[in-house]
């Protein structure tokens, strides 16, 4: 009996001791609102973090600039979770290639860095359409984005049903890395102001974080922003920049809720650039000040960008610096250079150097990092491109066309990214007039070449808001066609639903034109080039080939610049990955980036495809360089920010 009484006594013992071990090991990450401080496991802590947008550097590079932010001193990464990538079509899921965000994770994990993860659903990021697929705008009803409306809710319960399982064993409290996870973003910022939405969205949060990770929000610097962005029971946070006054913006953020630790969710090193407009620039001793001053304060911040990367294919968004109409259209860069303090080839720039100086001088950089230097770049020469086809060849015409009363949006047409050109018919129109005659459209977007049998005669730009053109016509002219851009959807402000191509009427004179076919150029898929036989002269717009093979004393690829210089305006594939806008003339881009990851190696052959639009060079020639021209000269208006 004795016996049995020390066995249970002894079980007892290693049962309290296992279970008291097991709370000293829990892993907590939570706010001290009396103390004003973040408590990893009790321990007070601060981060200092930057955003790196896995969506915008190719996967191959994931590790080289999280080694390198570290190296910065600094200690967390934030990014994004970018929706339309991950479900470009209702219920298909892409997590592949620089869509594995499981993979990057892990790799800031295994760097011993912590995550601040913003999965949106609306994210804004200069991308196309806020982050949001274009989709949602064919199955959800005008002014239902970002509300209660559930129509939009329930695809964002489907979307996150996928997401967030994938997301939950890297939670910090689950033995992951992320501290911290934004619901919404900037939502302050948007008309809506939706309270019952914002609940909502925080408890679908919950039901999938639990107390594994912080939920925060993160607003501009304005009462009214922290306001209406903030939520019940979600810690509040601040975004703002070198001209900004930190201590009144931290204030906001105080009369919302009750203590807890500064933080500046994105400030802003660098600033975004538009096309048309001066490349922005930050002085770097203006952001070491500000820094100095928060880390004086012992907030918490993130740079945004620290490394911004680039807007491949037709990923970037739009703004329009018009508050009542989404007149005053401003289209931004392929270049996501950011004037960051990493740049778009990820090496260090000075800003780079001034602000670890600076973490190190506050003690807060590790000091065993050695400073990252830049990698070399290829310059690979200058190479004869051919005409291939023009654009209006039925041998360019991939989707079959759509014939309508109406000129009708890209998204009527399940259209995403691309051109749409739409064609009507002159010969049974009445040429009772007197030229000139005047082409009026009702909306254009967002920019549109007019042709009158296949022969350039205007351009309309939603940026100048022209929808009217005087044309001289005669009862020869048979066909009008009208070549749309999409040249990305607003992804900020109140006017996100942004439908593409025409919409209303288009009218010649006093007639109403009528009926239209619609031919698409979504450019999704390119391997079409290389059953295309080049041709000794084509029409503008039109397709232009070039296959070579990099030196033969460049015996691994390296990153390198294709200069458009000389070209108007176009889209540029390298090796059937779209590499982005060009628009030399517009400026300030001039050069496009190519990662050595999209080259292939002698022997083997390259092939570049560059459709342009308007003029291309006598030579037919572009030149891979060694450097990036990003500050060219600007043509057309210059709208401020």
């Amino acid at each position: 009996m004795n016996w049995i009484c020390v066995c249970m006594f002894c079980l007892l013992i290693i049962f309290v001791l296992s279970d008291s071990q097991k709370h000293t090991n829990e892993r907590t990450f939570i706010i001290d609102y009396e103390k004003n401080e973040f408590l990893k496991d009790g321990q007070v802590f601060r981060y200092v973090s930057g955003s790196l947008h896995y969506f915008r550097v190719p996967q191959q590079y994931w590790k080289d600039r999280i080694q390198k932010y570290k190296a910065a001193g600094l200690n967390a990464i934030t990014t994004y979770v970018e929706w339309s990538l991950h479900e470009p079509y209702p219920g298909i899921y892409n997590f592949e290639g620089i869509a594995d965000l499981e993979y990057f994770l892990k790799l800031i994990k295994d760097e011993n860095m912590y995550l601040l993860l913003r999965p949106g659903p609306y994210i804004c990021a200069e991308r196309d359409f806020g982050g949001f697929p274009y989709w949602l705008l064919n199955v959800t009803p005008k002014n239902s984005l970002r509300t209660n409306n559930l129509s939009y809710t329930k695809y964002v319960s489907k979307w996150f049903s996928v997401l967030m399982p994938k997301i939950q064993p890297y939670l910090y409290g689950n033995g992951g890395n992320i501290i911290m996870v934004q619901v919404e973003n900037e939502y302050g910022s948007y008309y809506a102001c939706d309270s019952e939405y914002k609940l909502w969205l925080r408890d679908l949060f919950r039901s999938y974080v639990q107390n594994n990770a912080v939920l925060y929000t993160t607003d501009g610097c304005g009462e009214s922003y922290v306001h209406c962005g903030s939520i019940p029971e979600v810690y509040a946070t601040v975004d703002f920049g070198i001209g900004s006054n930190a201590s009144e913006c931290f204030n906001f953020t105080k009369m919302v809720q009750n203590g807890g630790p500064l933080v500046n969710s994105e400030f802003y090193p660098g600033w975004l650039s538009h096309w048309q407009e001066p490349l922005a620039v930050v002085p770097s001793n203006d952001v070491v000040n500000q820094v100095k001053i928060m880390l004086a304060m012992n907030a918490s911040f993130n740079f945004y960008m620290f490394h911004g990367g680039t807007n491949f294919g037709f990923t970037s968004g739009a703004n329009t610096n018009d508050t009542k109409s989404s007149v005053g259209y401003l289209a931004q860069l392929t270049s996501y250079d950011y004037n960051a303090p990493l740049d778009e080839a990820g090496d260090p720039t000075e800003k780079y150097f001034k602000i670890k100086h600076a973490l190190k001088k506050a003690n807060y950089l590790d000091t065993n990092y050695i400073s990252p230097i830049p990698a070399p770049k290829g310059a690979y020469g200058k190479f004869n491109l051919q005409p291939l086809v023009s654009i209006f060849e039925k041998a360019a015409q991939r989707i079959k066309p759509v014939v309508s009363m109406v000129p009708l949006p890209f998204e009527d047409m399940d259209i995403n990214t691309g051109f749409v050109i739409y064609e009507t018919s002159l010969k049974n129109i009445q040429m009772n007039h007197t030229n000139p005659i005047i082409l009026n459209v009702t909306s254009v977007r967002d920019r549109a070449i007019i042709y009158l049998d296949q022969l350039q005669v205007g351009i309309m730009s939603r940026l100048k808001g022209n929808t009217t053109i005087s044309l001289n016509i005669n009862n020869s002219i048979q066909t009008l066609s009208i070549l749309v851009e999409n040249q990305g959807r607003i992804n900020y402000g109140d006017f996100l639903e942004d439908r593409k191509g025409i919409s209303g009427t288009v009218s010649l004179g006093d007639q109403v034109l009528s009926p239209w076919k619609m031919i698409a150029y979504p450019l999704n898929e390119t391997a079409w080039f290389s059953s295309i036989t080049p041709s000794k002269n084509v029409q503008l717009p039109a397709f232009y080939k070039t296959q070579f093979m990099l030196p033969e004393n460049y015996s691994t690829c390296l990153d390198t610049y294709l200069d458009t210089s000389g070209w108007t305006k176009g889209v540029a594939f390298l090796n059937e990955i779209n590499l982005g806008r060009y628009w030399p003339i517009g400026g300030p881009q001039v050069t496009l980036y190519v990662p050595a990851a999209f080259l292939k190696p002698p022997p083997s052959i390259n092939t570049l495809v560059m459709l342009e639009l308007e003029n291309a060079p006598q030579d037919l020639a572009v030149q891979f360089i060694d450097y990036p021209i990003l500050d060219g000269p600007i043509s057309g208006p210059r709208l401020s920010k």
